[in-house]
């Protein structure tokens, strides 16, 4: 088979596209025809050796990517053998080995694909989909609420955007460039704006009169973000899942005084919140999607371009979850 592989922790050419031997199933295991493999920008952050991260690879050459869909075809030893031939997506969990033309799972991760989605849709909800439906655990959405989203043309941002807006919130999209804003809200935003324009902060204001916003969704961190949750009126909810070092906090003081809750939603917390299995979030994200309630963003790269999908996502070139065919 054909894979990506990284030899040396660093920038994105360290990704090789080269032939690599098929992986064997193990028992209990089964081997998937890759359609599809997601990336994540922190795929970016690991490949430039990002140290004591659970996630972080053991050794070196490592076939990065932890998301795959594609056909079922062999099986370990004491796999049920109805799951030859299907098509299949699964979350690899922290065992690396996305990025290839074979993947090698457990059975017990697996999950069927509904028919009307394909691998690319598939892999978008098992990743970024479960994570979406996990931030969403942390606040309870209606018709009273205000959202703020930045990187709404993000592959989170995106379902976010259209799962507050399902629940009836009033939803300020934030997305880097009009080109980017103009998706938001075609995605269903009632006002999309270029956080990178200078009176974005005097637009949302006029827009919201003297309503505040009452959540701010935060993987972007920084001025972005620290503008957003000036935004908030008291009561509101900060949450927080990206920023990767440029995170966005505040003093136990700093938060009483502006009557606001700020609070960090991935991890541990996250599988806490979860009752300690991720497993039901899956199953729920692709019931969303293949219901049309929420229709996941790709974009699609090649295989062999894995160097350039890692680019994109660092420069924040993309529009939606980023996905690898083989």
């Amino acid at each position: 088979m054909y894979a990506i592989r990284l030899h040396a922790f660093g920038p994105a050419e360290n990704l090789v596209h080269e032939h690599a031997d098929d992986p064997v199933p193990g028992p209990g295991q089964v081997r998937i025809a890759v359609a599809a493999a997601g990336v994540h920008y922190l795929d970016t952050v690991l490949r430039g050796g990002l140290e004591g991260h659970p996630a972080a690879p053991a050794e070196l050459p490592t076939v990065p990517g932890r998301e795959v869909a594609g056909v079922v075809d062999a099986l370990g030893d004491g796999t049920d053998p109805a799951w030859l031939g299907k098509r299949v997506v699964a979350h690899l969990g922290m065992v690396p080995g996305g990025y290839a033309e074979l993947a090698v799972t457990d059975a017990a991760r697996l999950h069927e694909i509904p028919s009307n989605l394909d691998a690319a849709e598939a892999v978008a909800m098992i990743g970024t989909g479960r994570t979406t439906l996990g931030i969403l655990l942390f606040t309870e959405l209606g018709p009273g609420d205000v959202a703020i989203v930045p990187a709404a043309a993000g592959g989170i941002g995106t379902l976010l955007v259209q799962y507050a807006k399902n629940a009836g919130a009033t939803v300020i999209a934030l997305a880097g460039g009009p080109a980017k804003a103009a998706l938001a809200l075609a995605n269903g935003a009632d006002l999309a704006l270029d956080y990178r324009s200078p009176g974005w902060v005097e637009q949302v204001r006029g827009y919201l009169g003297d309503t505040r916003a009452t959540v701010v969704f935060d993987s972007v961190g920084g001025d972005t973000a620290r503008a957003a949750v000036d935004l908030l009126g008291r009561g509101g909810r900060h949450i927080v899942f990206g920023g990767f070092g440029d995170e966005v906090t505040f003093t136990d003081e700093e938060l009483v005084q502006r009557g606001i809750t700020s609070e960090g939603v991935l991890g541990p917390v996250m599988i806490e919140k979860a009752g300690g299995d991720l497993r039901f979030l899956e199953e729920r994200a692709l019931a969303e999607a293949a219901s049309g309630r929420l229709r996941p963003a790709v974009q699609r790269f090649p295989l062999a371009d894995a160097a350039g999908a890692h680019r994109a996502l660092e420069t924040r070139g993309t529009v939606g979850k980023v996905v690898l065919i083989p």
